[in-house]
């Protein structure tokens, strides 16, 4: 298979290019807004492009004819936690990513996003993109991915948009469950025991199911934690304390049936990142790059997906696993039945 390219906007902490990087691609440019992240991309890798600019300022046209346009546009416009706006809201970063594809033509598009929007509510706003990009030589779906499904240790299901130019659609899979999900124990006991806490492997015994959805946080709320009080007394049923980061792992003073708390890199392994794989910035900054992140594994099982058919190495035994001939009204009722049987977190 020959190298493909990829442009990857509102980039964030790295996950879904660092995954499309697992899947081949290599990277014509990333592309995002913060400074911090900015520097966590350019920290591990040097050799990527990195633009740091809104994106509403940023000129696709010299990178026309990549393979595969990416990222994860934000999710306020949609997010539960927000106001639900749509497209009404000022913040929707959608229409500049259409731009985008207009102004490049890829062959491929792949962009994530929060499950709410799969919530009814959104029904004609999806349409609309779905509408343009048909209109623009693409066959596209939207599909909800658990993390879980993919190796990742908590559910987070993520609403994924895939579009493919219609000679390579057909040649489409969505990828299916690849492999069951270590514990968060499983995940953390060797950074939970790194400092002498004696703790730590009984407390891995206690940790022995996934994780709830890691939540990241905006700029417009305080420090990090682990999210709402919902998801903090799912934290706490795995003995972890959620209402803080912790700067370090437990000592060995901390008690051994005490409720630890999750550091930055611990939270970077519950989201599928490697260690080796550092965040720049203060805890805060850190964190809610780690915690609005695209994980890794499931990126990368997508890019996959699109690089086999891209390459046309690929074709769907079940039309329905793939992109060609499905109804809209089809893909809208298939989005929503996947979120009603997602456990929310």
């Amino acid at each position: 298979m020959k190298k493909l390219t990829a442009l990857e906007i509102c980039a964030g902490g790295g996950g879904q290019a660092l995954g499309l990087e697992f899947a081949g691609f290599g990277h014509a440019a990333v592309v995002e807004i913060d400074q911090a992240a900015c520097a966590t991309l350019r920290a591990n890798r040097p050799q990527w492009n990195v633009v740091e600019c809104d994106l509403r300022s940023f000129d696709g046209r010299p990178f026309k004819g990549i393979d595969l346009l990416a990222g994860g546009v934000p999710c306020p416009p949609v997010s539960i936690a927000g106001k639900q706006l749509g497209s009404e809201d000022e913040r929707d970063l959608f229409p500049e990513a259409l731009r985008l594809v207009k102004e490049i033509k890829p062959r491929g598009v792949m962009l994530e996003n929060v499950r709410g929007l799969a919530d009814p509510k959104f029904a004609t706003y999806r349409g609309q993109i779905l509408e343009q990009l048909d209109e623009l030589g693409y066959r596209s779906a939207w599909r909800l991915l658990n993390a879980s499904d993919f190796g990742v240790p908590q559910l987070r299901p993520r609403f994924i948009l895939v579009a493919l130019k219609h000679k390579y659609a057909s040649k489409f899979a969505w990828p299916s469950r690849i492999q069951d999900p270590p514990t968060v124990g499983d995940t953390l006991v060797v950074l939970m025991g790194s400092r002498g806490w004696k703790g730590a492997n009984s407390w891995a015994k206690f940790a022995g199911t996934i994780g709830p959805t890691v939540v990241g946080g905006s700029k417009k709320h305080g420090g990090p934690d682990l999210g709402p009080t919902r998801a903090r007394r799912q934290w706490a049923q795995l003995r972890v304390n959620g209402l803080s980061i912790a700067n370090e792992a437990p000592d060995p003073d901390f008690p051994l049936d005490g409720l630890p708390k999750l550091t930055v890199q611990m939270v970077a392994r519950i989201q599928g990142f490697p260690d080796s794989w550092q965040f720049v910035g203060k805890k805060t900054a850190a964190y809610r790059q780690v915690g609005n992140a695209f994980p890794p594994p499931v990126a990368a099982a997508v890019g996959k997906a699109i690089a086999h058919a891209l390459s046309g190495e690929s074709r769907p035994a079940d039309p329905r696993a793939g992109l060609s001939e499905l109804p809209l009204l089809e893909l809208m009722s298939r989005g929503t039945k996947s979120r009603r049987t997602a456990k929310a977190t």
